[in-house]
C-alpha cells in the first residue's frame, strides 16, 4: 500500500466527538470501518498504538512467521485475495493483504496511527465515553475493543531476566538489527511461534538451546504453493477460489467433535502427529522427550514439518529441566547446569485471560473491567458486551477463539453483530445498553457447562485457554456456524436500555 494512504489522517487532529471510537486496526478494527462505511455509518474513529494497519500481523514479525489456518480462509468473506502463493500464508502476504485492503477501503481518513488509549471512562449523566489517548481526548457515543487477544507480549516470571547482559526479546517484538549469525542462542517457549522460530534461527547460530516445558502436539504442515493454473482461476473464475474456500471451512468443522464430544475421534490426528515425530526424529531419547503427555487438543495443536528434524540437528538441544535463573550470562536449569548464551529469544505468549485493555476501561460503578474479570473472571455477553459496561463491544472477545478455524469468521460474526446493534439503537432511540444480568449469566453458565466435557477441560494439561479460576474464557466450545447463528441479529429484548439524555433538570421532572 502508499505509504501516504496509510498515513492518510495519521497527524490530524482527533475529532472532539464521535458516534463509535474503535480501539486496534487488525482485522477486527478495519472490518468494522470497512463495514461501517458500507451501512451508512460514517461517524467513527479507528485509533491504534501501532504505525500501520495488521495488528498481530503487522506486529510479529519473527523469522519464519506465518498462519496455521488455510490462506483461503484467512480473509475477510467480502475481500477475497486470489495473489495468495501457498495454501499457508506467511506473514508478509497477509499484512501485504491488509494493507491492500485498507488502501481499497476509503476509510482510512478516520484511522489515527501511533494513537494509544490511555483510558476510558462511561459518562452516565452524559451517556457517553470519554477517552483519553496520547493524541488528546475525545467523546464517544460507543465505544468497541478489537485489541485482540494476542496483542501484548507476556514475558516469563524467570528470577535473572532483567539482569541478562546479552541480547534478550519477545517474539512479537523481534530485534531485526541484531544478527543471530554465530551466535548462541537460548529459546524459551515450544508453542506456535517458536515451532515457526526455531527451524529459521538454526541454520545461522552456533549453538542453539530450546527449553521446553511441556511437549506439544505437532501435526504436519500440509503446505505447498498454489499452481499458476489455481491462482489464474482464484483472479478470473472468483466461483472456484470461493469453492476452494468453502470445502476448507467444512473439513474445518470436522475437527469440532474431537475437541467437543469425545477425544477418540481424533485418534487419526493422534497417530499422524506421532508418526511425524517418528519421522522427524533418529534419537529415541529425544523422541521421548517431544512425546506429548495429555490428549491431543488440549493445547493448541502447532503445525510444522521442520520443528522435529531441528530439533535433531547438532547444534541443537532440547532442555527440559525447569529454569531455576537467569544470570549475566546464562541460563540455570533446577539440576544446576549453566547454559552460556549471548541472547535470549522469549516465545512465552501473550496475556490472553488479563487483556491488558481491559485496565483502561471504566465502567458505571467506578470500577476499571480488569477489577471486574479479576474478581468474577473474564465473561461476556455473546463475546460482544459485558454488564456494568453500557456502550462497549467488543470484537474478539471472551469465549470466541478457535483451536481448530479462521478467527476472521468470528470476528465477522461479530461485525454483524455490532453493526445490528448500531441499527437498532438509531431505529429505536438508544441512547446507553448493556445486557441484563440474567442474559450475560445464564449465556456463560452455559458456555462452562459445555466446557466441562470439552478436552481443552479435561485432557490432562494447562494452558493459556484457563485464568487463573480454572476457568477456560478464551474458546469457543461450539461450531462456528453455531455462532454465527446466534450472532447474526441483535436481540434487544437481551439488553436493558435507555431512551434519549433528559434536557430537563431532574427536579423539574420529578415536579
Amino acid at each position: 500500500m502508499d505509504t501516504t494512504t496509510a498515513a492518510a489522517g495519521q497527524h490530524a487532529a482527533l475529532p472532539q466527538h464521535v458516534r463509535v471510537l474503535a480501539i486496534g486496526a487488525g482485522f477486527g478494527g478495519l472490518g468494522l470501518a470497512i463495514k461501517m462505511e458500507e451501512a451508512g455509518e460514517h461517524d467513527f474513529l479507528v485509533v491504534d498504538r501501532g504505525s500501520d494497519v495488521g495488528g498481530t500481523w503487522r506486529d510479529n514479525t519473527y523469522p519464519g512467521a506465518a498462519c496455521d489456518v488455510p490462506s483461503q480462509l484467512y480473509s475477510f468473506s467480502f475481500a477475497p485475495n486470489p495473489d495468495w502463493s501457498r495454501s499457508f500464508s506467511p506473514q508478509p502476504e497477509i499484512q501485504a493483504y491488509l494493507r491492500r485492503v485498507a488502501a481499497g477501503s476509503g476509510v482510512m481518513d478516520r484511522f489515527r496511527f501511533d494513537t494509544s488509549v490511555e483510558d476510558a471512562t462511561w459518562d452516565d449523566d452524559a451517556r457517553h465515553w470519554t477517552v483519553r489517548t496520547s493524541a488528546g481526548t475525545l467523546t464517544a457515543d460507543v465505544l468497541v475493543s478489537a485489541a485482540g487477544a494476542l496483542s501484548d507480549p507476556k514475558m516469563p516470571d524467570i528470577e535473572g531476566v532483567e539482569t541478562f547482559q546479552g541480547e534478550v526479546f519477545h517474539s512479537a517484538q523481534w530485534n531485526h538489527e541484531y544478527d543471530l549469525t554465530g551466535k548462541r542462542v537460548a529459546v524459551i517457549g515450544t508453542g506456535a511461534s517458536a515451532i515457526q522460530i526455531v527451524p529459521e534461527i538454526a541454520k545461522k547460530v552456533a549453538h542453539l538451546d530450546v527449553y521446553q516445558r511441556t511437549a506439544p502436539w505437532v501435526m504436519p504442515r500440509r503446505d505447498r504453493p498454489y499452481t499458476a493454473v489455481e491462482r489464474f482461476a482464484f483472479r478470473r473464475l472468483p466461483l472456484v477460489q470461493k469453492i476452494y474456500r468453502t470445502a476448507i471451512y467444512w473439513a474445518r468443522e470436522t475437527f469440532v467433535p474431537a475437541f467437543t464430544v469425545n477425544p477418540k475421534i481424533a485418534t487419526p490426528a493422534k497417530k499422524a502427529a506421532l508418526h511425524n515425530i517418528e519421522r522427524g526424529i533418529s534419537d529415541p531419547a529425544l523422541r521421548e522427550k517431544v512425546r506429548p503427555t495429555f490428549e491431543i487438543g488440549c493445547k493448541r495443536i502447532l503445525i510444522s514439518n521442520d520443528w522435529y528434524p531441528t530439533l535433531d540437528r547438532e547444534n541443537v538441544d532440547l532442555v527440559t529441566d525447569g529454569i531455576d535463573k537467569i544470570t549475566g550470562s546464562a541460563v540455570v536449569t533446577r539440576d544446576g547446569v549453566e547454559r552460556e548464551v549471548d541472547a535470549l529469544v522469549v516465545a512465552t505468549g501473550f496475556h490472553t485471560t488479563d487483556l491488558p485493555i481491559a485496565e483502561h476501561i471504566t465502567g458505571r460503578d467506578g470500577e476499571t473491567l480488569a477489577q471486574k474479570w479479576e474478581r468474577e473472571g473474564m465473561s461476556a455477553y455473546k463475546g460482544a458486551t459485558t454488564r456494568g459496561f453500557p456502550n462497549l463491544f467488543f470484537i474478539v472477545g471472551p469465549n470466541t477463539g478457535l483451536g481448530h478455524s479462521s478467527m476472521v469468521f468470528m470476528i465477522e460474526s461479530q461485525l454483524a453483530y455490532v453493526l445490528d446493534a448500531l441499527r437498532a439503537m438509531s431505529a429505536r432511540g438508544i441512547t446507553s445498553l448493556e445486557p441484563k444480568p440474567r442474559a450475560q449469566e445464564r449465556w456463560n453458565r452455559d458456555i462452562q457447562r459445555r466446557m466441562r466435557r470439552t478436552v481443552w477441560s479435561a485432557g490432562g494439561c494447562s494452558s493459556w485457554y484457563l485464568d487463573s479460576h480454572g476457568r477456560n474464557v478464551t474458546l469457543w466450545p461450539r461450531t462456528t456456524f453455531t455462532f454465527r447463528r446466534l450472532t447474526r441479529s441483535f436481540d434487544v429484548d437481551a439488553y436493558d436500555v435507555s431512551g434519549p439524555v433528559p434536557t430537563t433538570p431532574k427536579a423539574a421532572q420529578t415536579a
